[in-house]
């Protein structure tokens, strides 16, 4: 059963940063492609970004696009997302989540993905 840890959640004021981390256990994480979702209160879950299994191409909502930044450390088996220039709309809950590869550069859907996490809270106050 492979678990999906996020961490580096919490409160931050608008403009400010925060980075989140994810640690999928799994055998061998550079077989992996992953991704970052959010849902805020009341709205659907939703993309944020995404990195292929070696970490050169990645894949950016347009709304965060230029504040937020994927990355993964194959050595450390973890995935990052700093996330700066905080808006008050990025607050949401975030989800990590993780699929083995199949030969796409990246992948954009949560339909995509067979192992989630169980969520890091940010929140951005204005």
């Amino acid at each position: 059963q492979v678990q999906v840890i996020e961490s580096g959640g919490g409160l931050v004021q608008a403009g400010g940063s925060l980075r989140l981390s994810c640690a999928p256990s799994v055998r061998t994480f550079s077989n992996y492609a992953m991704g970052w979702f959010r849902q805020a209160p009341g709205k659907e879950r939703e993309f944020v970004a995404a990195i292929g299994w070696r970490g050169d191409y990645t894949n950016y909502a347009d709304s965060v696009k230029g504040r937020f930044t994927i990355s993964r450390d194959n050595a450390k088996n973890t995935v990052y997302l700093q996330m700066n220039s905080l808006k008050p709309e990025d607050t949401a809950v975030y989800y990590c989540a993780a699929r083995p590869n199949s030969g796409r550069y990246y992948y954009t859907e949560a339909t995509d993905y067979g192992y989630w996490g169980q969520g890091t809270q940010v929140t951005v106050s204005s």
